[in-house]
């Protein structure tokens, strides 16, 4: 399989030379909820998004729920603290990409679901350190109390912490039929994802722009590659590692997935200043609030979702080779930009 894919897009104002990829010339466009404008590929018309969460979602959560089940007493408090927040809902985002993954290169769920739990045991376990006093100093996500308002701050640290161990472990012990080195790539992947040159790295330079005069947008993209696109990337990669990929079938997943990783954080930033926080499930304009750098910030609103879009078509483009195969993983590019939370 040939397989060609221009590197992530950046705004214009990151660069003088026009986008290496023009936009599909048969696509039509529609606008999202957003007021992101993207490309609509007409051979997946028929292919449905809801239809295929709800195939998902099931499975997911009952592979999620008996993953955090204490088997001894001494276990409860700090399982009770790692389940309230994996089982507090979302979007399951990263699982239902490295499911779609595995299955678009021939794999199938029971494969990819493993890793499709691990990873979303490290994003939740991001999600709740996040919301700390010394973070974000958020008392609202998902719709309901953030972890350490529940169960404290000292709770919720060990409960993050746990959940990161063990994502590693349910990889390791209940990935079967697949050759041990994918595995071992899968783990090796996860770990970097979430170390300094992943979560770890993007939340500390976060934290070290917040209410700093003169965060450039590349700042904002080093922080946002690897703090949210890092482990969406990996999602994908994951997903078509285990189901059998090429290198050049790999290289074109990460490609994708760092694009809609990146366009996942402009939407966030969008929502941030245009959603209400009962539809977001937790504190809205709270960027604005605290003086945090956003592309809103940085490149308005309107060029905001310009580059939304251009980021998504270019993902698009990226999985062209696998043709109907990649209908998911297309539906849930156009859903990252079609949101409400």
């Amino acid at each position: 399989m040939s397989i060609h894919c221009a590197s992530a897009f950046v705004p214009s104002r990151l660069s003088s030379s026009p986008s290496s990829s023009p936009p599909p010339s048969a696509a039509t466009t529609t606008t999202t909820s957003l007021g992101v404008a993207t490309s609509a590929d007409p051979t997946s018309s028929s292919f449905s998004l809801d239809d295929y969460l709800k195939s998902k979602l099931g499975p997911i959560e009952s592979a999620l729920a008996s993953s955090v089940a204490s088997r001894i007493p001494q276990t409860d408090r700090i399982c009770e603290a790692m389940s309230y927040s994996l089982m507090a809902g979302g979007k399951r985002i990263r699982p239902v990409l490295c499911i779609a993954a595995c299955e678009m290169l021939g794999g199938d769920q029971d494969v990819a679901m493993p890793t499709a739990v691990a990873l979303e045991m490290i994003h939740t376990m991001s999600l709740i350190h996040d919301d700390l006093p010394a973070m974000d100093d958020d008392d609202l996500r998902r719709g309901k109390p953030t972890c350490h308002v529940v169960y404290g701050e000292d709770v919720a640290i060990l409960a993050g912490d746990a959940l990161l161990s063990t994502s590693f472990e349910h990889v390791a012990r209940h990935t079967k039929g697949v050759p041990a080195e994918r595995v071992v790539d899968v783990i090796a992947r996860l770990g970097r994802s979430v170390g300094a040159e992943g979560l770890a790295g993007g939340q500390v330079m976060d934290l070290e722009c917040e209410g700093k005069a003169g965060t450039t947008l590349d700042d904002l993209r080093w922080i946002h590659i690897h703090k949210t696109a890092t482990l969406l990337q990996v999602a994908v990669a994951s997903g078509a590692i285990l189901g059998g990929a090429t290198p050049e079938e790999v290289q074109a997943c990460e490609k994708f997935a760092m694009d809609i990783g990146l366009a996942f954080q402009v939407a966030d930033d969008i929502l941030d200043v245009t959603a209400s926080s009962e539809d977001l499930g937790k504190t809205a304009g709270k960027d604005e609030a605290t003086d945090k750098t956003t592309y809103v910030k940085l490149l308005g609103l309107e060029e905001s979702k310009r580059y939304a879009r251009e980021l998504i078509d270019g993902a698009k483009g990226c999985l062209a080779p696998f043709g109907d195969r990649a209908a998911p993983l297309l539906a849930i590019a156009d859903f990252i930009v079609d949101r409400k939370n």
